[in-house]
């Protein structure tokens, strides 16, 4: 990771802040521990699709300047500019904690969802190994998953995935907004390629694994031409899903966002934000529920259109919710025994 001025959007939960008189030093990477006690995340937002998930960590290395999740780093005390991306925080404790969630009797064994928040396969993860310990206690209550990531790092962890596959049920779901691996490298520059992800699409479908690609986030008058090519590109490697949200910029996301497109796609820069407005009723950004994900206008409709139309052509989303509802009827969550416990029911 190349050392990057230090850069931040006024925190507005800060009573102070911080004004450097000459040069600004560079951001540093640090690694802080969270020690809180609970790690599963309650969601009660319409526009998304699960109410449980476990968020390992906070702030990601993978440093997307459309990241929505930016914002949540101000409540630690940090910015959502580089902190978000050098200050990184870890819940040593989460297998832990989510094995303690299970054990409750309130626990009936719903969907959890990795992760509501940073992405669970970011770099660090290949040291830490806090989603994998995390998978494994799923596998052993036999807890269904839904992961969502852009990390081929979860190739190393087949062997639980397929443990889930057969014993609960999982979905997978590689986000892979761009196709074009210049902006890609601009937007979100410590992601694999466009085509490194579509290689670990292809490596979970070959493992049995249900898998999904997520054209998020679309960003307008920028990414909104590659849609089809993803579709496309994903179904051949083998995803059998698709959804797209389109891009929100809310609070000092948009400064971040609109920083990174004017320093690398300059001559972009101005039709891009122009097509944002036109989707959002002439603002950055719209933070309405049952609106915020999809926008709305003739840009929007266009989108939308566009992927509804690709999506029936590629026949994507058509057997999953049959399916996934067999697989309801066969999972059961389970508590594992305690030693020396005898089995009743052979």
């Amino acid at each position: 990771m190349k050392p990057r001025p230090i850069s931040n959007p006024t925190n507005p939960w800060d009573t102070t802040a911080v004004e450097y008189l000459e040069e600004i030093p560079p951001a540093k990477l640090e690694v802080l521990e969270d020690h809180s006690r609970e790690v599963l995340g309650r969601n009660d937002s319409p526009d998304v699709g699960f109410t449980w998930s476990v968020n390992p960590y906070r702030g990601c290395l993978h440093a997307c300047a459309y990241c929505y999740a930016r914002p949540y780093h101000e409540y630690l005390g940090f910015g959502a500019g580089t902190d978000f991306e050098t200050k990184l925080v870890v819940k040593p404790q989460a297998p832990e904690l989510l094995r303690a969630a299970f054990e409750r009797k309130s626990w009936k064994g719903e969907t959890v969802a990795f992760s509501g928040v940073t992405d669970c396969y970011q770099p660090l993860e290949a040291s830490m190994r806090l989603t994998r310990a995390c998978l494994e206690v799923c596998a052993e209550y036999r807890n269904p998953v839904g992961i969502i990531t852009k990390g081929p790092l979860i190739e190393r962890d087949l062997d639980v995935l397929k443990t889930l596959a057969q014993e609960a049920r999982i979905s997978v779901c590689i986000t892979l907004p761009f196709h074009d691996e210049q902006v890609a490298r601009a937007m979100e520059p410590y992601v694999a390629t466009p085509r490194r992800r579509l290689q670990t699409i292809e490596r979970l479908a070959a493992a049995g694994i249900t898998v999904g690609v997520a054209v998020a986030p679309v960003i307008p008058g920028l990414n909104d031409e590659d849609m089809v090519r993803v579709l496309t590109a994903a179904r051949q490697a083998g995803a059998t899903r698709a959804f797209y949200t389109l891009l929100r910029l809310p609070g000092p996301v948009s400064a971040v966002f609109e920083e990174r497109l004017r320093e690398k796609l300059p001559l972009r820069a101005e039709r891009v934000l122009h097509r944002i407005r036109e989707t959002r009723g002439g603002e950055l950004n719209d933070s309405r529920f049952r609106v915020r994900m999809r926008g709305e206008g003739l840009y929007a409709d266009t989108i939308r259109k566009l992927f509804e139309t690709t999506v029936r052509r590629l026949e994507l989303n058509t057997a999953w919710p049959r399916n996934e509802a067999e697989k309801e009827e066969e999972t059961t969550f389970r508590r594992p025994m305690k030693p020396g416990t005898q089995l009743s029911f052979f």
